[in-house]
């Protein structure tokens, strides 16, 4: 096949790669903004070489003028997660999508392969539009734990050394981490509660400071030099004590005085 055709093939699929991208890194993006947890950690994307596409081809007896119908996952977006149970909600937040309809699921954490790996498939058909119109393809999204992921890389990395003749050894090395891969992530599960609050707080103060150090900024350019110097020992005396009750206070009160500037900014102007 020419380059050129493989080109033409590949281009809608790297289109879904990079809007599905954006798309959820968006949701991470709303979800903090608005304090809340965001099952989604991390998300990562890719289409599959042309070397893949025809070693798949060629593995499963697939003529190259079929893979658009016979090979699914061309397009594949990676969602991470820290917890099993977040793995499920992402699962069900994408079900309720419209923008994708799931055409189909393997569960291979409740079924874990007999090599250990253990990851949530799902095959989506999404709509993209392209110059010759719109077209439906089918994206693979993979959702893991970060614990997951880490043993899935690796031993993606060693299929890939040793093909179909990994030696024993390593096989059983294999499958001791991914028994202690299921430990680790029951472990975290345990403490779940206590990790999501403490990201939280974190998350917020973070929002917070963000604003406090924004609000101190825009001040410089029309406050009197004495009274931010004020503001700004005050803040430190705060953060100084990491009380987020405190520091929200603080906030509001510096919102009070930068609305009061720029009041006083409009009356000049109408003078």
């Amino acid at each position: 096949m020419e380059i050129q055709l493989w080109r033409e093939i590949l281009n809608p699929y790297e289109l879904a790669v990079e809007e599905l991208k954006v798309k959820f890194n968006h949701n991470i993006k709303e979800h903090r903004e608005r304090g809340l947890y965001s099952p989604i950690e991390q998300v990562l994307g890719r289409v599959k070489t042309v070397t893949s596409i025809i070693e798949k081809a060629t593995k499963k007896n697939i003529p190259l003028d079929r893979i658009e119908e016979e090979i699914e996952d061309i397009a594949g977006i990676r969602l991470i997660c820290q917890f099993v149970e977040d793995i499920y909600a992402i699962a069900d937040m994408i079900k309720e999508r419209d923008d994708m309809q799931v055409k189909s699921v393997k569960d291979y954490i409740a079924n874990r392969k007999e090599s250990g790996y253990q990851s949530y498939h799902m095959i989506v058909m999404y709509k993209i539009q392209t110059l010759n119109g719109p077209k439906t393809i089918p994206v693979e999204i993979q959702i893991r734990t970060l614990a997951m992921n880490f043993w899935a890389t690796i031993e993606h990395s060693l299929q890939y050394k040793y093909r179909e003749n990994m030696p024993e050894y390593i096989k059983d090395s294999l499958s001791g981490a991914a028994t202690a891969v299921i430990v680790l992530d029951k472990e975290m599960s345990a403490v779940r509660s206590e990790i999501m609050d403490a990201q939280n707080s974190f998350r917020i103060k973070a929002n917070v400071v963000a604003s406090i150090l924004n609000t101190m900024q825009n001040l410089y350019k029309v406050a009197n030099k004495r009274e931010l110097v004020k503001i700004q020992d005050e803040f430190y005396r705060i953060y100084e004590q990491d009380d987020l009750e405190q520091l929200t206070r603080f906030e509001k009160e510096i919102d009070l005085i930068a609305e009061g500037y720029k009041v006083q900014g409009i009356k000049h102007a109408l003078n």
